[in-house]
């Protein structure tokens, strides 16, 4: 039963990194585009945080905490610094995620690039931009630490 949770571990990992690598090479190759364009790849990047990085995120964590309750059962010793540094990172940065960069992706979708509020659909980018940017770090610290683990 614990290789299905480490698969789902590993799959949710999977989602939320790939799904925002996806989502930062849609947001990159979208400076080529003309002003009409981006809401199109507004739009796709919701769609990747809610059908990818906020699912997978979730998935993560939830997969971990199983996966630590289990680990803990079985052991006699203390965890690992190493582990408690892929937890610590790995729920931050899945919050940074479901509370920072899910809304604003949502918000971001439905405003028009051109439209009275192009002043705020630029701020929204920026901000997706930055927080997406914490999120992905913390996700590659959780993933690097797991591996030192």
């Amino acid at each position: 039963m614990s290789h299905l949770w480490l698969l789902l571990h590993f799959l949710g990992f999977t989602m939320w990194l790939g799904g925002g690598l996806a989502a930062m090479v849609a947001g990159i190759s979208a400076r080529k585009e003309a002003r009409a364009g981006l809401g199109a790849v507004a739009r796709a990047q919701a769609s990747i945080q809610k059908r990818l990085v906020a699912p997978g995120a979730l998935l993560v964590v939830f997969s971990g905490l199983i996966l630590t309750v289990r680990l803990m059962n079985a052991m006699t010793t203390s965890l690992s610094s190493w582990l408690m540094v892929m937890q610590g990172a790995g729920i931050l940065g899945a919050l940074i995620v479901l509370l920072g960069g899910l809304p604003i992706a949502s918000r971001l979708s439905r405003l028009d690039p051109e439209g009275p509020h192009a002043a705020y659909f630029d701020e929204l980018r920026r901000r997706l931009k930055v927080v997406s940017s914490v999120a992905g770090a913390l996700g590659l610290v959780a993933l690097m630490a797991g591996v030192l683990t």
